[in-house]
């Protein structure tokens, strides 16, 4: 799919890998439409790309409906969504101070898992009424991790949910091909973005020992080069990518 001219959804994209694909689809001619929380730095972003900011929580259910309808209807149209929040929790399935809380679990899933699937459903529902270009109507590009494979102790429940990801995106892709719709997945290792970001080199040295090459922190920029090398290829359809140097997480 050409990117310019197009119309894009980014979900959490007000930070980090979310805003530096926000950045590179704007520069390739794109529009965008940020959606954050509200707290988030998202309307500044989206100033800065002449799109609009919509703010969401996207464990509202409610909410995200409301958003992303609302996104579609200030951009005209949906060719291109990117989702990336998400977040996790360190808790062992059974701790020193007892079995791994089922509440938190949930919440986890929620955050992670169920919000992807409520987002795409949306996205796909808006992609369907855009008229065909080769056949295609739109990307849907979602977050998992590389703790979807090798989760490390204490990552039960963030390794459950982005396995989730990575394991409906071929059923999804399935589900939406007869649409032109491509489903895709990326499974990034560590990324300087959030939490990590700033953090003294001797720590990012011993986080990404284990990689092959090159032995540091992924760049907001190389998940953006990703995204858009995904949206600009057709044959790309129903895999969840590695986006890791190589690298396979040690239990701890």
């Amino acid at each position: 799919m050409e990117i310019d001219g197009k119309k894009a959804v980014i979900v959490g994209g007000a930070s980090g890998m979310a805003r530096a694909a926000a950045q590179r689809l704007r520069g390739l001619g794109a529009s965008v439409a940020i959606l954050d929380l509200e707290s988030s730095d998202g309307s500044a972003v989206a100033e800065e790309l002449d799109g609009t900011f919509h703010a969401v929580d996207v464990t509202d259910d409610a909410g995200v409906e409301v958003a992303i309808a609302d996104a579609v209807a200030a951009l005209g149209g949906l060719h291109i969504a990117i989702n990336t929040a998400g977040g996790g929790i360190g808790q062992r399935t059974l701790g020193r101070e007892g079995p791994h809380s089922l509440d938190d679990f949930r919440g986890v899933i929620e955050l992670n898992l169920i919000a992807t699937f409520n987002l795409n459903r949306l996205q796909a529902a808006a992609m369907a009424d855009n008229e065909p270009e080769d056949g295609e109507r739109g990307v849907l590009i979602n977050t998992a991790s590389i703790a979807a494979f090798e989760g490390q102790i204490g990552q039960v429940a963030y390794s459950a949910a982005k396995a989730g990801i990575a394991g409906m995106t071929l059923t999804m892709a399935r589900d939406l091909g007869s649409l032109g719709i491509r489903v895709l997945s990326v499974a990034p290792s560590l990324f300087s973005t959030g939490i990590t970001e700033g953090i003294p080199d001797e720590f990012a040295d011993m986080l990404t020992k284990d990689a092959a090459f090159p032995k540091r922190m992924g760049r907001p920029d190389e998940y953006a080069r990703l995204a858009t090398a995904i949206v600009e290829n057709p044959m790309l359809h129903g895999s969840c990518i590695r986006l890791d140097a190589g690298q396979r997480f040690a239990p701890k």
